[in-house]
Order: C-alpha cells, then structure tokens, then sequence
C-alpha cells in the first residue's frame, strides 16, 4: 500500500518545523540593539533566552555578556524558556509517533497512531509559537523587556523569524498527519459494508407468522354437514378413514414339484414337504 499524501506530507514538514524551532531556541538572536552612545557605530548587541553577544563589523563576536538590566529574569525570557523546551520535547515525541504510525516496517500504516501523532506535534507547534509571539509584541517595551534607553534602537532579530516558521510548519506538519483519522473512518465504513451487522426491528414491524388452519374437518362442519343430510340417512363418522392393508401373495408356488419328486413320475414322494412344515 503507498503511503498517504497526508502523512508524507506531515513527515517532511514536522522534521524541518523541529529542527528550525530548536534553532530558534538556543541561538541568541531574539533581539539586536544598535545605537550605542559610547561605543563605535557598527557594534551590534544580540540577545536570546540563554545568552548575549556583542558583534563588531561581522569579525570580532564576544558572547557571555553579564546581564546588567535583569533582561533574563522577565516574565517573557521565562515563560519562553519554558514553553520552547516543552514544545521541542512534544514535537520529538510526536515525530516518534509519527515515524511509528506510517510505515515502521509494516505493509499498511497506522492511521490512527498516525493521526494522534498529529494532534500532539500540533499543539507542540501551539507551544512554540506562543512564546514567540509574545516576545514579539513587548520587544520595544523597555519596562516589560529592560534595555538602554534612547537613542538604542531594538529590532527583531532571527531567531523570531525561524520561531515563527517552524511553529508554522509544525502546525501544518500535525494537521496533515491528523487527517489521518479520515482514513480510520474510511475503513471501518469498508468494514461495516462487507460484514453487515444484523439489525433488530422495532415492534411495531416484526413481522408475525399465523399457523395454518387444520386441514382435518372439524366438529362445527360436521354438524354442518349432518343438518343438511336427510333425517333418515347414515350420520357422518368421526375421523379419518385408515387405508386397510392388502393380502400378501406369494406369486411363487411352493408345491410344484412336490407330488413329482419321486423316482418315478406320478409317485408320491415319502419325503416332507414344505406345506408339511
């Protein structure tokens, strides 16, 4: 049996959605700030969940910056590290599933464990998409997000960008492998088509089977039959007629020879003969 364009569909995007989402994740490119008063122009500060680094003219990359705002203690950085690390261990547990449910050596795939791996990489992909896109609404909120004041400027960096596709694609990835419930109902209506259950009528249209009148003359039409013979006549009897057996005949005659036996003809023999017994 080939395999569904639901799951193969499903099994193309769901790795590329986990493996863009666990970039998003430990990359620090949430957030660059640019504008530094006290610093050279091209100094470009990018900040994730778990790490800051410092650029200068794309050659010179400091990374381990201390967290002098209390940037890492906001109440986004921390549900984001929550939700992206709970959101990549769904998704691997329903790729598993997944990997599972279409082929795993087998002739026919599981379509239901199919499509149960598609509801759970779904809501992994509600799980990284959440984060990311509260992140991206209180970016230029300094007090939600603590950062220098003006003139820095801050922009959305790319590991929001790669968040939101393979949210994106995780999403599509486990509605295409959910669809694979559509086959399940299409295999039990084949089922159900082929072995009939059998159906129990209501009451009101079982079907009821009246015996057969008897055929031997009853009381009622024998003294029907009585009032219209004469007075005079032979009454009717009761019942019926039994056939009386026919007399058996031997077609064979068991005296012949008998009278002839003898040494001479027309002498009688002394010897006895069947009649005799």
């Amino acid at each position: 049996m080939r395999t569904p364009v639901v799951m193969t569909l499903g099994l193309v995007l769901v790795p590329c959605g986990l493996l863009l989402c666990l970039i998003c994740t430990l990359t620090p490119g949430w957030r660059q700030k640019t504008g530094f008063l006290d610093q050279p122009v091209d100094v470009v500060v990018t900040q994730g969940l778990w790490d800051t680094c410092r650029e200068q003219s794309s050659q010179v990359r400091l990374c381990g910056i201390p967290d002098q705002l209390g940037y890492y203690t906001a109440e986004p950085v921390q549900a984001a590290r929550a939700l992206t690390i709970t959101g990549l261990a769904t998704s691997a547990v329903g790729l598993l599933m997944a990997s599972l449910g279409v082929r795993c050596w087998r002739r026919t795939p599981r379509a239901w464990l199919a499509g149960a791996s598609g509801l759970v990489l779904f809501v992994a992909g509600l799980l990284g998409l959440i984060p990311v896109a509260w992140y991206t609404h209180v970016l230029q909120n300094r007090t939600v997000l603590p950062a220098e004041p003006s003139p820095v400027q801050l922009r959305v960096g790319y590991s929001v960008v790669l968040g939101f596709l393979g949210s994106c694609l995780l999403l599509v990835g486990g509605f295409s492998l959910a669809l694979s419930f559509a086959l399940v109902c299409e295999e039990c209506a084949r089922r159900r088509k082929a072995y009939p259950s059998p159906r129990h009528s209501s009451l009101n249209t079982v079907p009821i089977q009246w015996p057969e009148a008897p055929t031997f003359p009853s009381i009622l039409s024998q003294r029907t039959q009585g009032r219209l013979q004469p007075q005079g006549g032979p009454k009717p009897r009761v019942g019926f007629r039994m056939p009386r057996p026919a007399a058996y005949t031997n077609p064979e005659d068991v005296l012949k020879g008998e009278e002839s036996s003898g040494p001479h003809p027309g002498s009688t023999s002394t010897l006895p003969c069947d009649s005799d017994l």
